[in-house]
This record gives structure tokens, C-alpha cells and sequence, in this order.
């Protein structure tokens, strides 16, 4: 049943790094509202631009600088498994998607969300996230990746 109410406008940013073992994707170990493993994802600020916003949640959850941001199409919208405390005014999240180059190395996690990160080729990553709109989302990235 869907649930009536706001969804927060957001960013899913597949962040990704060219090695020399291929492309690795940058997956992050969520303790803040649920446990799992995900993508750089976020709130997009009322004074800013999606871009932006990826951006400042890629510096955020990381501490990673973006060499090239890719904005796709693909987007999407999902339900909150319950309210939480510092989202009382929204039942889910909308997202647009983002493939975020970034130079592999050590990542700063936000300690307040995240307790742990791994770069992962794309099976293992598959594998990692939790969601399947995640999993969705690395498949169109990893495509594009592929393609050029």
C-alpha cells in the first residue's frame, strides 16, 4: 500500500574509480537508520543544485573530490520502512541518478551514517547493496561505463 505524504527530493551518486584491475565501485556499510550497503545517496538542499548536491554528499559521506559527474535519467522514488526521527514531515525519498568518477583511495566515512566502505569490482558490489533500486542503478551505470 502506498503510503500518503512528502517524499524528499534526493541523489543516488554510483561512485566509481579507474584502476588498473578495471573499474571498482565505492559501496558504504549504512548504520544510521538501517544496516545494509549503498551508494553515496542524499538530500537535495532547497538552495542548491543537483549537481551541487552530489557534490557536497560525495565530500560528506567520503571526503572524495568528483574528477567527472554524470547525470542519467534513470530515476525513482521509495517508502521508508518507518518514520524517523529527524524526517518526521516524509514518508520516502525520490532520486535521480549520478555516476561520480572519483581517484581510488583511502575513504573518510561519515561516522555518524556509515561504519565501514570497500571498493568492489561490479559482481561483488552487485552483491554488496542492500536495495534492489541500487542494484538497478550500478546495472545502468556499469552499461554506460562500458559502452564508451
Amino acid at each position: 500500500m502506498k503510503k500518503k505524504g512528502k517524499y524528499r527530493k534526493g541523489i543516488f551518486a554510483v561512485v566509481y574509480a579507474r584502476t588498473e584491475k578495471g573499474i571498482e565501485y565505492l559501496v558504504l556499510k549504512r548504520k544510521l537508520h538501517w544496516k545494509g550497503w549503498e551508494f553515496v545517496k542524499g538530500k537535495i538542499e532547497s538552495s542548491e543544485t543537483k549537481k551541487k548536491a552530489v557534490r557536497r554528499e560525495l565530500k560528506e559521506e567520503t571526503g572524495l573530490i568528483p574528477i567527472k559527474i554524470k547525470m542519467f535519467k534513470e530515476k525513482g522514488k521509495y517508502e521508508y520502512e518507518k518514520i524517523f526521527a529527524d524526517r518526521t514531515n516524509y514518508v520516502g525519498q525520490t532520486y535521480i541518478l549520478f555516476a561520480v568518477e572519483v581517484k581510488k583511495r583511502e575513504v573518510k566515512v561519515d561516522k555518524r551514517e556509515h561504519s565501514d566502505y570497500k571498493w568492489l569490482g561490479f559482481d561483488k558490489t552487485l552483491e554488496k547493496l542492500t536495495f534492489s533500486n541500487q542494484r538497478k542503478c550500478l546495472k545502468i551505470a556499469n552499461n554506460w561505463l562500458n559502452s564508451k
